[in-house]
Formats: structure tokens, sequence, C-alpha cells
């Protein structure tokens, strides 16, 4: 066998989201783009902010000979000052260019900050339902994910997160606004969480790290998204420009520190070294260049919030059961019989491509990625309500 037992087996669990989304490719070219609803794959519809591209035409316009050769390993400094300056002004805390490191999106910076921190054997708590790749992630650099439930409005039950922690913890990793569920952790679930993580970090010796996973925070509907850095010193943040801008397929991101985070020194040396041994290098030298100044840009969270309500309305007349999402653009609604492989398939025998939830962690639900065209879910609508009438019979 050529390829790897671990490879394999990473195969047969691969992502259901991109099984969803290949699959959407096949009914496309079958029944016409148009007439497939895909709601598999958080791939925003939106173009990006005007000034995204003016930037781009701008800078190559500039003929700069320096514009696409390498930079240091944490970045070109102009760009992590920029990132830096904004995260004081927004987190309250003061930042260096030194407290951030440009990565390969938010997937690269996870991977950067496991493989720093990580010794074989060393366990990582998830709260589940969650993004199914942090799996692969953690595995990825010797560690074991260890999953934990939310309770059933998927806010983070500190209980079974205190169980779950022993001597052999290193992290927790958490997703605010969430990929599935659309929920926002409140300021006194992470005030809870920030004086538990620091209780047992006294208790063990050394620091377990909070990594938060942000590249949904600019799409909330409920106002500001509660920052990690106020509750726990020893938190790392991890974000890109992916979703709220609709760029995922530019890969810009970074890893920014608490600046008061235990040994920061040799942990921003482990993650700048990282940033270049895991086969990154750098982050992309042009989509660094443009960072500077869309920074402030503001995400499409009027047009999101459209589509949530247009679809959560529906959903809820037709009998489906779930949590209004505060943030992101998915909705995680529980399937209507056990089965949530096979409701799926009911949805797609409609020409609707969802994800279950048991790809998340979360059997019995699944997921939808609402980040597609207010026709395309109007029109999709009648077959949800067949889809549902089906499975009850």
């Amino acid at each position: 066998m050529g390829v790897s037992k671990k490879i394999v087996f990473y195969a047969e669990r691969s992502s259901w989201i991109r099984r969803m989304f290949e699959q959407g490719e096949k009914l496309k070219k079958l029944y016409g783009e148009e007439n497939v609803f895909d709601f598999s794959l958080g791939n925003p519809d939106l173009p990006p902010p005007d000034k995204f591209n003016e930037i781009i035409v701008q800078i190559m316009k500039e003929k700069r000979t320096d514009i696409h050769r390498y930079m240091p390993n944490a970045g070109l400094l102009e760009t992590r000052k920029a990132v830096s300056e904004f995260l004081t002004q927004e987190r309250g805390l003061s930042f260096s260019p030194e407290d951030v490191i440009m990565t390969v999106g938010a997937g690269g910076g996870l991977n950067v900050v496991l493989k720093a921190i990580l010794d074989p054997g060393e366990e990582v708590i998830i709260p589940s339902p969650y993004f199914v790749e942090y799996d692969f992630y953690v595995s990825n650099h010797g560690g074991i994910a260890k999953k934990v439930k939310t309770k059933e409005d998927f806010s983070l039950d500190l209980e079974l997160i205190a169980s779950a922690i022993n001597s052999n913890t290193k992290a927790i990793i958490i997703n605010s606004p969430n990929n599935p569920t659309g929920r926002i952790y409140k300021a006194q679930e992470l005030k809870e969480l920030g004086e538990l993580l620091t209780y047992y970090s006294q208790k063990i010796g050394r620091p377990i790290y909070l990594i938060s996973d942000e590249p949904y925070r600019n799409i909330s509907y409920t106002g500001e998204v509660p920052d990690i850095f106020a509750f726990y010193k020893e938190s790392i943040l991890v974000t890109s420009f992916s979703k709220h801008l609709s760029i995922p397929g530019e890969r810009i991101g970074y890893i920014a520190v608490h600046p008061d985070i235990y040994d920061k020194t040799q942990l921003i040396a482990g993650f700048t070294l990282c940033n270049r041994i895991l086969g990154y290098v750098n982050a992309p030298a042009l989509m660094q260049r443009v960072i500077p100044y869309i920074l402030r840009e503001p995400a499409p969270v009027k047009e999101y919030k459209k589509r949530r309500d247009i679809l959560c309305s529906a959903l809820s007349s037709f009998g489906y059961e779930f949590i209004w999402p505060d943030g992101a653009f998915y909705i995680f609604p529980k399937s209507p019989i056990e089965d949530d492989k096979m409701f799926v398939q009911i949805l797609q025998e409609e020409r609707i491509l969802t994800v279950p939830g048991s790809g998340f962690g979360g059997p019995g639900h699944f997921r939808i990625a609402y980040c597609i065209s207010e026709n395309l879910i109007e029109r999709s609508l009648d077959g949800f309500k067949k889809a549902i009438k089906r499975a009850r019979g």
C-alpha cells in the first residue's frame, strides 16, 4: 500500500463537508447550477469589499520589485504592526508586532500553534459539536483530541470540561461564533472558563492554553463577540479574513497571543519556526500587503441576517427544531429522524445539499450553510417542507 495507514484512516473519516460539496458539483452538472440548493460548504457567495480589489490594483501598479519576495517568517513587519494596532484598539490591551504571526489562513494558524505546543500524547479538549478538521490538526502533531459535549443549547458545559482536564491537558480549542451551531459564547461563560483554566494550570504547574478560532467573529447578529483576552492571559487567537471578507481562497490569517502570556518569547519563536517548517514558509505576500488597508472593513452582517431570518422562519413553520444562530452563517437543526445521514439523503433527493451532524460530532442534527443567494434559499424552501413531511411519514 502506497498510502500510510493513518491517511487511509483519515480518508475513511474525511470531512462530510467536502464530500457533500463534491456531490453537489455532480448534481449541478446533471440538473444545472440554478436547480441545486447547495448549503454544504461555508463558501461565501458575496463579493469581497470594493476596497479589496482597489488595493490589489493599487499595489500592483506600484511595480515594486519586492512585492512577491520572501519576508521574515513571522510576516511583513508593516502588516504585523497594522494588525497589532488594530488589536490594541479593538481589544483594549497593548499589542506589539511581536505578538502577531501572519499565517496561511486560520487552518494554517491552528496547525502552527499545535505543532509548537504539543508533545506526543498531550491532550486538547474540543467542545462538541465542532469543526471536524480539529481532529486531524491535533493528530497531525501527535496530540489527542478529547471531545466534550456542550449543553442542549450548545453553550459550554464547564463541569464536563473540568472533568476532562488532567495532567496531560495542554489546551482547549473554542470557536465562537461557532461552526456548525452559530452559537456565540457569552462573557460569563468565558469568564468562568478562564477561572477554571487558571485553577487547573496552577494545579498542574504549567499553562493550559485557550486557543480561540475566530474566523466568524465579525459576523454577529447579537452585537460584539466577548473577547477571550479579557478573561484569560494564557490565550491564543487564531483567525482569518476568509469568511467576513469573502476571500477564503486567498488563505490569509494570523495568530495573536495575549501580551502577558507566559514565556511569550519562546512561544513566539516556536510559532515562527513552525510557520516555516510546516511548509508554509510565509503567508501569501500580496495578501499581507493588502491586509493593513482592509482591517476595518465591515462584514455584510445585514445580508447574512436577512438570509438567516428567511430560512429560520420558514424552517420553524415547517416543524424543524433548532436554536437560532447568534452569528456565522450556519443553522444546526435536529434531524426529524434519528439517522441524520438518512435525512440528509432525503434532502439530497430534493436537490438540497446539507451536511449530517455526525460529521461535526453532533449526531441527530444536520448543518445548513446559508451563505448562498436569497433566491436559492427561497426556492429551496418547498424542498425542505417536502423532506420533513416525507421523514415523518
